[in-house]
């Protein structure tokens, strides 16, 4: 199967609610075989980090179902969307968020971003995942997170001393719903940077204007390839990737409102839900596949 369209196979469009019971002899809240996944095409053409989304790359690119509660996969109050593309050098993300009154106020870098209106995304290696947030405002908040169990198979502090054991701003992590994670505890480095990391975000409408109505926003990221060898360096995954080869990323919303009784919003939408509130489980990330096909692009 060829084109853009191939993106939907394994996807369930408008996911049913789900009861909270966990599939039998599974230690995770939501079912394999409801993971959504996603075919990312390769490109040729440039992409400009400025939060527009506008290249025609971006118009073609096949874009997620709409995200659903992260606990019981409902329908998100409002419509979201995410993207994958690649080339060489770089990942590329893109979200599409409908958003009627956009509103951010944390502006120093790190701050709680979940505390605003934000997007989230998360990359899985095999020994740990790095978490991304940002706000309508552009600031943004950064952890890399290593299983302890999985520390010394590399020397990671070596490589990044933001990521030694004893670094300022690391501290043991247990997860936020799911506290019985088979792999136990893990480490999060809060001081920690993405290299090179691109990042950039478009308001449509008025921002912390409550007074009229607005679009949304978009958020635009780029991300070298070089920069992801600390997650990939474990299993000896290439940078770039090649064809067939697998990444497991996590996309979401929190949102600081709820829909109104008796409707139970949890104010997190994921582009594949979790079953429970914790964003920190990679087994239930989407499963990203990447092909070296070119993106079909209408010129």
């Amino acid at each position: 199967m060829t084109g853009p369209d191939r993106y939907t196979l394994g996807m369930t469009n408008e996911p049913t609610l789900y009861d909270g019971a966990y599939a039998a002899g599974s230690p995770f809240p939501w079912p394999a075989d409801r993971i959504e996944q996603y075919t990312a095409y390769r490109i040729d053409e440039p992409i400009t980090v400025d939060g527009h989304l506008d290249e025609r790359a971006w118009r073609q690119a096949p874009q997620s179902p709409r995200f659903s509660d992260m606990i019981s996969g409902a329908r998100g109050i409002h419509d979201t969307r995410a993207a994958v593309l690649w080339d060489r050098r770089k990942l590329y993300i893109g979200y599409w968020l409908e958003e009627p009154d956009v509103q951010a106020n944390l502006t120093e870098r790190d701050s709680l971003i979940f505390r605003n209106n934000d997007v989230e995304l998360f990359i899985a290696g095999r020994d740990g995942y790095y978490e991304f947030e940002i706000n309508a405002l552009g600031t943004i908040y950064e952890v890399f997170f290593l299983w302890n169990s999985e520390y010394d198979r590399f020397d990671y502090g070596a490589q990044d001393p933001t990521l030694k054991m004893d670094a300022e701003g690391a501290r043991e992590w247990n997860g936020v719903g799911l506290k019985t994670h088979p792999r136990g505890l893990r480490t999060g480095f809060w001081n920690y940077d993405l290299p090179q990391l691109e990042w950039a975000v478009h308001v449509d409408g008025t921002l912390n204007d409550s007074s009229d109505r607005d679009r949304g926003w978009t958020v635009e990221l780029a991300i070298p390839w070089q920069s992801l060898h600390v997650l990939a360096q474990a299993d000896d995954r290439p940078l770039p990737p090649v064809e067939g080869d697998v990444w497991r990323m996590d996309f979401s919303r929190f949102n600081q409102y709820r829909q109104a009784p008796p409707h139970e919003d949890s104010g997190a939408q994921f582009w594949s839900p979790h079953g429970t509130r914790d964003s920190h489980v990679p087994e239930l990330f989407p499963i990203i596949h990447f092909t070296e096909e070119l993106l079909p692009i209408d010129r």
